[in-house]
């Protein structure tokens, strides 16, 4: 199956890796007749990885070979594979053929490899050969020098029939410097699994892609029963030369809070709540998505909390009407903080977005992607591009995070750390002794102006108003 290039003016034959987000990455696909090497870690997907590519380009009248080397049996492999629902049993034996070249290679050594690769190609035509694992075929050699000589003979090979090649193994980052293979291939794709607290977190990233442009950093990705599933890295939407703002104003649905931001906060702006536990943050920002509601404007409400039944009661006790909410543009997107995964959500959003039907958007909250993203670098790009991209898209939108201090006197260093990329920052603050009283004030507020004085916050049954 070939795969387009829509990242240049001129283009040239790809082939697919069967995942289209993959793909998107790799500028439209793997070039043709190139030599690439997949490499990571046992147990980062670099199987799944060659597998799903291969069935997704089977059949068109040339075989793809797999190619055992010193790894796992060749029964256990395609026992493996049945279990992912690419899997095609039609397709084995014509299509796809799989050959184990691990005792030929224990009984000659590493220099069978190319006279056995070139008999392969000269029967069999094969138009993808992969190889799995490459790296092991180093510990037959006594040298580099003689392993390069091997590499140079096979790529020799390869590049004079018209075939794709994989490579796979098991290398390290060290490996790339030391070792010949790297040198001649035209793509080199990292997998690599890293360890959280309760789970492992993989990533995707492509170190070389010659002749393409590609999307560089990490991708995360996750292992499923269709294979890999990729979440491309979000990146800040290109500066656009010509930008006209939305000039009317978003109630924030809080009675009295709007007079605070001279009638509301301007259309396609963030706004960022910050306040300490039960300071009602969750409540104004329902009253936010409820007036998104009431104002036929679609809204997105990001929740890691409650589920989506557990919210639906709570709106409905400020006066949202389930029915309503459903049929009226209210979408929840859940995800449970245990299992939270900063890439899936950030993507999942930004799908959404591109209907371009959602006007609202509502994370609860900010503090909950800090965990999950682990890095706090990492955390920052990602809502730095989320936010270019509502304020290019003209939504409007509230992020709640979670202050250390109950007293409005500024925001700390991790708060700052998010205010600068929002166009309105609100801070509520908890006190009294024998009643808690919530107060709440306008930190900053681009291009308008706004009420400087704290006031103070009743939260009922009814919901919250500014008073």
């Amino acid at each position: 199956m070939i795969a387009s290039n829509g990242n240049h003016t001129g283009t040239f034959a790809r082939i697919t890796t069967g995942n289209p987000q993959a793909d998107f990455v790799l500028g439209g696909g793997l070039p043709s007749n190139s030599i690439n090497i997949v490499m990571g870690e046992p147990g980062t997907g670099k199987t799944i990885f060659a597998e799903q590519l291969l069935f997704a380009n089977a059949g068109g009248g040339r075989p793809i070979v797999y190619v055992s080397t010193l790894s796992e049996p060749m029964s256990k492999m395609v026992s493996y594979v049945q279990r992912f629902s690419y899997f095609d049993a039609d397709r084995l034996g014509t299509d796809i053929q799989y050959e184990d070249i691990g005792p030929l290679l224990a009984s000659d050594g590493r220099a069978a490899l190319v006279p056995w690769l070139t008999e392969l190609i000269k029967n069999v035509s094969p138009k993808i050969i992969i190889i799995d694992s490459f790296r092991a075929i180093h510990d037959l050699a006594s040298s580099i020098p003689e392993t390069r000589g091997m590499i140079s003979e096979l790529a020799g090979l390869l590049s004079a029939y018209d075939t794709t090649t994989l490579l796979l193994g098991e290398y390290t980052a060290d490996d790339i410097q030391r070792y010949p293979e790297f040198a001649v291939s035209d793509s080199i794709i990292q997998l690599a699994r890293q360890p959280r607290s309760t789970r492992d977190e993989r990533f995707l990233r492509v170190l070389k892609l010659r002749g393409s442009s590609y999307r560089e950093g990490q991708h995360a990705f996750v292992i499923t029963d269709d294979g890999i599933q990729l979440f491309p890295r979000l990146v800040s939407p290109r500066v656009a030369t010509t930008y006209t703002p939305r000039a009317d104003r978003s109630s924030l649905g809080v009675a009295g809070l709007d007079a605070m931001l001279d009638g509301g906060v301007w259309a396609g702006t963030t706004t960022l709540l910050v306040g300490p536990t039960g300071s009602g943050k969750t409540t104004v920002a329902m009253h936010f998505a409820l007036e998104g509601l009431a104002k036929n404007e679609p809204t997105l409400y990001v929740n890691f909390q409650e589920n989506p039944a557990q919210l639906a009661r709570s709106f409905s006790i400020l006066g949202g009407d389930a029915s309503a909410m459903k049929t009226g543009g209210l979408e929840f997107l859940y995800a449970s903080p245990v299992e939270l995964q900063i890439d899936s959500i950030v993507i999942g959003i930004f799908d959404r977005l591109k209907g371009g039907a959602i006007r609202r958007v509502v994370i609860d909250a900010v503090g909950d992607l800090a965990t999950a993203a682990g890095d706090p670098q990492r955390l920052h790009d990602y809502l730095y591009s989320l936010v270019q991209h509502f304020a290019v898209s003209g939504v409007t939108s509230l992020l709640t995070f979670e202050s250390g201090s109950s007293t409005p006197s500024g925001l700390d260093r991790s708060e700052q750390r998010f205010s600068y990329m929002s166009d309105n920052v609100l801070a509520i603050s908890l006190g009294g002794e024998e009643r808690t009283r919530r107060t709440i004030r306008v930190i900053k507020t681009r291009n308008s102006a706004h009420d400087p004085v704290v006031r103070q916050l009743d939260i009922s049954a009814g919901g919250a108003r500014v008073s």
